[in-house]
């Protein structure tokens, strides 16, 4: 016996239900037509909105007898089955759910599940607003013929709940997830993905070698608020193989066949369940009863544990040597794919915009940026502008131009100093600081008011290094909504921005604000950004940055820990139930 399966890559518009039910109509209704028809078409986790919608998760969610009824209303093909995730509303309370349906003349509901293990670490928030599922893992028939069970994301991660799965004679086990993309690594194959994809992978597999099940492995792809949904779905064979995988962030239908009879041929060679089988009353028989252990001791010695003889002869000690790895290091073709992703997605698909507009400072980060801008909208979409103050370096106009030249994007030149001039001849007594951060401020004016000519979104040019060392003016370099670099320190910076081919004159000059005369940023930190880097790695991760003078980390400590106000909004009193930002969480973060 066999099962037909499709998987869905798909990108929801965060908090349109009616938008992403009409389009994964769509989905379903194409991946019918293929030929053979699919048994089986999944879809991801809060495919029907968006994951990370936090306090608008009231207005997303629906009752299953809803979601049903509204796909069954697009599709009235022939039968087929579908898991999709959407937020539901049940008895009084919402959950992350996944609902296994089946469509055709008769829609209707053949299980539920409501998501366990509910992430509230790093970048998640999920117990905040829905309810943990009370129902647990349960195992279902299928209209294919054979038995299933769903794990939503974190469910997954916990041994157990797929073990439960197995237990229950589920032949296949459904995963949909919308798990962002976190770090970067190499997988057995060589090739260089996102940590947490290599991760994905390994605990899919693992389940399925276990248990001696078919996986299918499902998740979103695109990007909200910045965090990138990676696609990389999977389907895993019981012997722990990769059937199908699918693309890095983008949109695909992934095909296969899943032949059941290699169940038993899997659970033969490796009885991992049967044994699990027998011996779970073993197990589970002192489960929640047991004490703590009392440590005994030889009463001949009065009361000190007996000595131990000495082995011989003496045994090697191995030990792992130290990783010399450069904790910095990036693949810089994956950081260049995942980036233009990120533009694509943010400006054209979410924000509605086919134009970026770039302030070039003749600096590596502004040139990066137009670079990684011209391969996701396409040159004629991309506005490089140069903001000169009269003593701007006539070296810095000259490489901003380099830049406009070697991409073929569109240019102007806005002299800012009639401007800048204006206002400091009015209040006067002004110091070189003061007038850079009016020179930054006002380059920001243009920038947005060109962006409301041009109706083209302004692209940021800040990288990590400089935004945690507080090296900006509040409310003018970090102000633009979309910025490619914010998550780059400035070493890596340097590294994709050769990738990517900005020229070398660019790259290997010395970073400067170009707002003072002589002006360096090193100079002005009192360190190399090699060294900031990798002080700035152990800092925020709440280690000791060993092998550097401590006059150096104490220098990028206190600069880090002197300007978590510049990286915040306003802070606001709150007074009511709804302050913005607190309570009043919406979403759509834009």
């Amino acid at each position: 016996m066999s099962v037909r399966l499709a998987i869905s890559q798909f990108r929801p518009t965060k908090g349109d239900y009616a938008g992403n039910v009409a389009r994964i109509g769509g989905v379903i209704t194409q991946a019918a037509q293929l030929d053979p028809k699919p048994d089986l078409i999944v879809l991801p986790e809060t495919a029907t909105s968006g994951y990370f919608v936090e306090g608008g998760v009231k207005e997303v969610a629906v009752t299953t007898g809803t979601l049903v009824r509204d796909l069954g209303a697009l599709y009235q093909g022939a039968l087929v089955d579908v898991a999709v995730g959407f937020y539901e509303k049940f008895q009084g309370h919402i959950h992350n759910s996944c609902a296994y349906l089946r469509l055709g003349k008769k829609p209707e509901v053949i299980h539920v599940h409501r998501k366990v293990f509910l992430p509230t670490y790093g970048v998640f928030d999920e117990e905040r607003f829905v309810d943990r599922g009370q129902e647990g893992v349960r195992a279902f028939d299928t209209s294919w013929g054979g038995r299933a069970a769903m794990l939503i994301c974190e469910d997954a991660w916990h041994s157990l709940a797929a073990t439960v799965a197995a237990l229950e004679g589920a032949q296949l086990l459904i995963v949909p997830s919308a798990s962002p993309a976190r770090g970067s690594g190499m997988d057995e194959d060589g090739s260089r993905l996102p940590a947490s994809v290599i991760r994905w992978e390994r605990i899919v597999r693992g389940i399925a070698e276990e248990h001696g099940v078919f996986v299918a492995l499902a998740n979103l792809v695109g990007f909200e608020g910045g965090k990138g949904f990676p696609g990389a779905s999977a389907v895993i064979d019981p012997m722990g193989n990769v059937v199908v995988r699918g693309p890095l962030f983008e949109e695909a239908l992934l095909t296969a066949e899943l032949d059941l009879d290699k169940l038993t041929d899997a659970r033969a060679d490796s009885p991992l369940l049967a044994d699990l089988r027998n011996a779970l009353p073993v197990l589970t028989k002192g489960l929640g009863k047991s004490k703590p252990a009392k440590v005994k001791f030889d009463a001949a010695t009065n009361g000190t544990p007996r000595a131990v003889k000495r082995l011989s002869p003496q045994l090697n000690v191995v030990g792992t040597a130290a990783d010399s790895d450069d904790p910095l290091h990036i693949d810089v073709e994956l950081a260049r794919r995942w980036l233009v992703s990120f533009l694509k997605d943010e400006l054209v698909r979410r924000r509605g915009f086919e134009k970026g507009i770039v302030g070039l400072s003749g600096g590596v980060d502004s040139a990066l940026t137009a670079f990684l801008a011209a391969q996701a909208l396409g040159k004629e979409n991309v506005i490089g502008v140069r903001m000169p103050y009269r003593d701007s370096s006539p070296e810095s106009l000259a490489h901003a131009q380099l830049v406009i030249d070697q991409l073929g994007i569109e240019a102007m030149t806005i002299d800012v100093t009639e401007a800048v001039d204006g206002y400091l001849k009015q209040v006067g007594d002004v110091d070189p600081a003061r007038r850079g951060n009016v020179i930054s401020r006002e380059r920001m004016i243009v920038l947005f008011d060109l962006s409301a000519k041009h109706k083209a979104l302004p692209l940021g040019t800040g990288n990590k290094s400089e935004r945690l060392l507080g090296y900006f003016t509040w409310h003018a370099d970090d102000s633009p909504p979309v910025n490619p670099l914010g998550d780059l320190f400035k070493t890596q910076v340097w590294a994709l921005a050769r990738h990517v081919g900005v020229p070398e004159v660019i790259v290997s000059k010395p970073a400067t604000a170009d707002l003072i005369h002589g002006q360096t940023d090193e100079g002005d930190f009192g360190i190399t950004y090699p060294k900031a880097d990798r002080i700035l790695y152990h800092l925020i991760r709440g280690e000791e940055a060993r092998g550097f003078d401590k006059e150096e980390v104490e220098l990028v400590r206190r600069r880090l820990e002197s300007t978590h106000w510049k990286r915040k909004l306003p802070t606001v009193a709150v007074l009511s139930q709804t302050a913005i930002g607190e309570f009043y969480l919406r979403p759509v973060d834009y």
